[in-house]
């Protein structure tokens, strides 16, 4: 049984407001895939070609009006409610873009924190500060940046933020949306080992990456 895989599914197809006579733009064609455990996945493309619409689908952010998105073996298109957020807990995602992907009203603590608040809510703060506090080791940062907020961290900590806040809750899938696109080369790299070791930890990764001519 495969770990991941998706078949001929399609997001639902949009139109333009300005335009909405004409016929609606096919932001997909059905892809098809597997993924297994353990294995880092990726999907390169020009921008615009549906990478980020695929990355979201995978996770129910954005809907799709046909196929299957299968995890585990469990249809994700066909759970609702409880079931699909329970489901989420062992998916989560890094965001293309780490200075709109945090809140900028919230500390790293809160942000970090807010998985363990959703799905975790029996921790007790001992036992939460430890979890933050251990992850935040496993991406570079020291507890210190507990207490502070986003904008005071440069761009690639601010991904390493967001990279442990997905890791957290200890997931089995890992959705990365061009997860260095707006960093450097070498913090991108630093950024790329770090999901690596993921992936090696038995976490698969799947990742989209923007193609230039």
């Amino acid at each position: 049984m495969r770990f991941l895989s998706s078949r001929r599914c399609r997001p639902v197809a949009r139109s333009s407001r300005a335009a909405s006579f004409a016929a609606p733009n096919v932001l997909l064609r059905s892809p098809s895939f597997s993924v297994n455990r353990g294995e880092v996945f990726a999907v390169v493309g020009e921008s615009g070609c549906g990478k980020t619409t695929l990355a979201r689908m995978l996770l129910r952010l954005i809907e799709p009006d046909g196929g299957e998105i299968r995890f585990e073996g469990r249809n994700l298109v066909a759970l609702r409610g409880g079931e699909l957020r329970s489901q989420r807990r062992q998916m989560q995602m890094v965001f293309q873009d780490p200075f709109a992907s945090l809140n900028p009203r919230m500390r790293v603590g809160e942000i970090v924190a807010e998985p363990l608040a959703i799905h975790e809510p029996g921790l007790s703060g001992t036992e939460r500060l430890a979890r933050m506090t251990a992850i935040l080791g496993r991406v570079g940062l020291n507890e210190d940046a507990l207490r502070r907020y986003p904008h005071e961290f440069s761009g690639g900590q601010r991904q390493r933020i967001g990279i442990a806040r997905a890791l957290i809750l200890q997931p089995k899938l890992i959705v990365a949306d061009e997860p260095v696109s707006a960093l450097d080369v070498s913090v991108g790299a630093q950024v790329l080992l770090l999901l690596q070791f993921s992936a090696n930890s038995r976490s698969p990764t799947f990742s989209s990456r923007t193609a230039y001519r």
